[in-house]
């Protein structure tokens, strides 16, 4: 039988910002104020990223905007965002992990799966070493996580999401019925609003109700796929593996922002998607590296709806602004639905160090969607490494908002 960890820092952008003012001198900690992470903070545009305790008691709630939260706590302070900080601390976490066991999946930046199996004859009964595991973090690091122990990534995760911060949960398989079937059924990972919505109306209220639900009524609720996936979930059930992410750090790298106002038109969204292939980019050029995938992401207006894009494997791999934003481009305006757009990302994924490629077998895969097309990109643009180099470096003098790009 495995063992499996689900390791997930608590609150994990707010904690990582705090712990580095610490670290620079700053006498408050921001945890214990009304505090927030938002996409900006100057001009009050964005969403909530994360938030301290005394701002989730006053209602506020991760994704929801800037305006809502200050309406519901006038005194809550914003702080700006900073993803290459984040990547460090996720990085420093991982690298406590790896002293526990060689199998690691980051599934997120701030949370990562762990098989234990092999490790318990060096480390011990597995509640035990996830304590040492836990407290490790909290003295090495400055930030607290809770780990979820069980026999599968689905229950571990599970586990440790039953009560937060700083706790070590078990929900291992004779543990479901008290500990995880009592829980409503948005609670269960892969239940999102819509989904919630329809299983409340079918009259499955509970995780417990989901799992004693005939299976074939759930997949009528919600499709074949889905509807499995959850009955699955809701009795514990995932044969999944711990797959290795690999070097740390090379997961992806990503930048998302949601707007102040809807946007309507490709003149627009090209805007904002130069703002984010200009962030990325960056980024991928700091740490040396090269994306052979590009994806790009958007969520309608209307928040109900599910987020959709495009994303493509790359026969070159890049890193340059300017070819980001050709790829963006492209993968936007084949994705794109013609409806009011609020929020929008750029991921780039499987990193390398070398610029050199390979002609690839494979086209774009949708995200949602319709039909493949070929890749635009045939590498860098002549003369965009030279530029983003002198972009980079009169950033790293100047700040990173010396140099702005337009279109």
């Amino acid at each position: 039988m495995r063992t499996i960890f689900h390791v997930d820092a608590n609150s994990a952008y707010l904690s990582w910002t705090a712990v580095e003012r610490l670290k620079n001198g700053e006498k408050d900690d921001i945890r214990l104020a009304y505090a927030a992470i938002a996409g900006d903070p100057l001009t009050r545009r964005g969403i909530i990223l994360a938030k301290s305790d005394s701002a989730k008691a006053c209602g506020i709630r991760t994704g929801e905007t800037i305006r809502e939260a200050m309406g519901k706590c006038p005194g809550l302070t914003l702080y700006a965002p900073d993803h290459d900080m984040y990547a460090r601390y996720s990085d420093a976490m991982y690298e406590v992990l790896s002293r526990y066991s060689p199998v690691i999946e980051r599934f997120s930046i701030d949370e990562c799966y762990l098989d234990y199996t092999a490790s318990e004859s060096l480390f011990g009964p597995p509640l035990e070493a996830a304590r040492r595991l836990k407290d490790e973090i909290k003295s090495r690091l400055g930030f607290t996580v809770n780990v979820g122990v069980s026999v599968n990534k689905i229950l571990a995760k599970m586990g440790s999401e039953l009560e937060k911060p700083d706790k070590v949960h078990s929900l291992f398989p004779s543990e479901i019925e008290a500990k995880m079937w009592p829980l409503p059924i948005g609670a269960l990972y892969s239940v999102g609003r819509s989904s919630r919505a329809r299983l409340e109306a079918a009259g499955i209220r509970t995780i417990g109700d989901a799992a004693r639900a005939d299976r074939g009524f759930v997949i009528s609720l919600l499709g074949k796929a889905h509807g499995g996936t959850v009955h699955d979930y809701a009795n514990g059930v995932d044969g999944s593996p711990v797959v290795p992410t690999g070097e740390s750090g090379r997961k992806g790298i990503s930048n998302s922002t949601t707007t102040a106002s809807d946007v309507k038109s490709l003149e627009e969204a090209d805007k904002v998607l130069l703002w984010l292939s200009d962030k990325v980019g960056s980024r991928l050029r700091k740490r040396g590296y090269y994306a052979k995938v590009v994806s790009v992401s958007m969520r309608p207006a209307d928040f109900s709806k599910r987020p959709y894009g495009h994303q493509r494997r790359l026969d070159i791999p890049i890193h340059t602004t300017d070819a980001i934003y050709a790829e963006a481009k492209a993968l936007f305006r084949r994705a794109w639905k013609g409806e009011p757009i609020r929020n929008m990302g750029i991921h780039c994924n499987e990193m390398t160090d070398s610029p050199e490629g390979q002609l690839s077998m494979f086209m774009d895969t949708p995200l949602a969607g319709d039909a493949v097309f070929p890749a635009v990109s045939a590498g860098e643009p002549e003369g965009a490494e030279e530029l983003d180099k002198a972009v980079d470096a009169i950033r790293e003098r100047f700040g990173k908002d010396a140099v702005k790009r337009g279109l």
